[in-house]
C-alpha cells in the first residue's frame, strides 16, 4: 500500500534550535544557521528543510509584528531557493501554548486573544510566503499534547485553514494531533477541507531507545542506555520500563524492531488512505547518547517503513538539540546514515 506522493518533500531535515527552542537574541539568529549549512544539507541529497519558529520571534505580547525579525525567515527561504530545497514553516510555539512542560499556563485554547494572534500570524505568513508556491508549506502548530485539547484544536485549525485559504488557495497545510503528533491521533484530525491538506505525525518509537538518558523526559534515568534492537523483556530495559510506568505510558509488548515501528505508523497510514490525504512525518530521530551503530540500525528500519508507504519526512535534527546529525557523534556513521534519511 503506497500513499499519494508529496513531491519535493520526501527527505528532509529539521533546523531546530535556530528560531525556536533557543536563546532569542540577535547574535544567535545571525550565527546558528547560515547559507553554508543549507548548501551542506542539499549536498546530503535532501529535498527540503523544516523550519521551527517560535511566535515570540515575530510577535510581541500585544500581537504586534516584529518586522525586523522576518528577515531570518526571508534569508532561509532565499538560501533554500538558491540550493534547490523546499521549505516547511513550522510554528513550534504560539502565544499561550508550547509542547514543553510548564509553558501552557496562559492557556492558548479557548483564549480569544491568543487564538487571534495565532490566526493573524498565519495570515501574515500567507501574505509573505504564499507567493513561493509549491516551494513552501505551512505547519500550523507543533505537537498538541493533551487529548483534551482536541475539540478546541479542531475548531482553531479549521478556522485558520479558512483564513489562510482566503490568501493562499492552494498552499499545502500540515496538521498534527495530540499525544505530541502521535500516529494514533491522526484518526481524530479534522476531515480535510480540500486536497492540499497534509496529515502530520512524529515518530520516536521506542522512546526508551530514542530518548535514552534524556534529561527532559520525566523519570528517565540519566545513565540509562539501551542498544537496538532489543526485547522489552531484556533486563537491560528495566530502567526504561520503570520510567514508562511513572510517565503513565503504556509499556509496549513483545520485541521491538521493524514490525513494531510498522504497526505504529500503519495506524496513520490507514486513516490517510481512507481520507485520500498525503501523510508526512515531521520529526524522527535518536538522541546522541545512543551508540552510533544502534542509531544506524534504527534509522535503517524506520526508513524502510517510510519507503514502503511513500511517506515524506524530516529527521530531527540538523544541528545540536541533542540529536544533531552534523555533530561529531555521527562522524563514524554519517555517510551510511544519510542513505536512510
Amino acid at each position: 500500500m503506497k500513499l499519494k506522493n508529496w513531491a519535493g518533500y520526501q527527505r528532509g531535515v529539521n533546523l531546530g534550535g535556530w528560531l525556536s527552542q533557543c536563546c532569542h537574541e540577535k547574535n544567535h539568529y545571525e550565527t546558528f544557521i547560515c547559507e553554508e549549512n543549507i548548501k551542506q544539507i542539499k549536498s546530503w541529497g535532501i529535498d527540503h528543510v523544516r523550519l521551527p519558529i517560535d511566535y515570540n520571534l515575530l510577535q510581541n505580547a500585544d500581537g504586534e509584528f516584529i518586522e525586523a525579525n522576518f528577515c531570518y525567515i526571508d534569508n532561509c527561504a532565499e538560501w533554500c531557493k538558491n540550493a534547490g530545497l523546499n521549505l516547511i514553516l513550522d510554528l513550534h510555539k504560539t502565544a499561550g501554548y508550547s509542547f514543553d512542560t510548564g509553558e501552557n499556563e496562559n492557556g492558548f485554547f479557548g483564549n480569544p486573544k491568543y487564538e487571534k494572534m495565532f490566526i493573524d500570524l498565519w495570515c501574515e505568513f500567507a501574505r509573505r510566503y504564499g507567493k513561493l508556491g509549491d516551494r513552501v508549506a505551512f505547519e500550523l502548530l507543533n505537537e498538541i499534547t493533551d487529548p483534551g485539547y482536541n475539540p478546541d484544536w479542531q475548531r482553531i485549525s479549521a478556522q485558520t485553514i479558512k483564513a489562510i485559504r482566503g490568501i493562499c488557495p492552494t498552499v499545502k497545510i500540515l496538521i498534527g494531533g495530540y499525544w505530541n503528533n502521535s500516529a494514533a491521533a491522526v484518526k481524530d484530525l479534522i476531515l480535510p477541507p480540500d486536497e492540499n491538506i497534509i496529515y502530520n505525525f512524529h515518530c520516536y518509537s521506542p522512546l526508551c531507545f530514542t530518548h535514552q538518558g534524556a534529561y527532559w523526559v520525566e523519570a528517565m534515568p540519566a545513565d540509562f542506555r539501551l542498544d537496538y534492537p532489543f526485547s522489552f523483556d531484556d533486563p537491560k530495559a528495566a530502567g526504561a520500563k520503570k520510567a514508562y510506568e511513572i510517565m503513565k505510558m503504556e509499556w509496549p509488548k513483545g520485541a521491538t524492531g521493524l514490525d513494531a515501528i510498522d504497526r505504529e505508523i500503519f495506524e496513520a497510514v490507514k486513516v490517510a488512505q481512507e481520507r485520500g490525504v498525503m501523510l508526512y512525518c515531521g520529526e524522527y530521530g535518536v538522541i546522541d547518547l545512543a551508540k552510533p551503530e544502534s542509531t544506524l540500525g534504527w534509522f535503517k528500519e524506520i526508513n524502510s517503513v517510510f519507503e514502503k508507504y511513500g511517506i515524506g519526512r524530516a529527521c530531527w535534527n540538523y544541528k545540536e538539540k541533542d540529536f544533531g546529525i552534523s555533530g561529531a557523534h555521527y562522524d563514524s556513521i554519517r555517510s551510511e546514515l544519510l542513505k536512510y534519511l
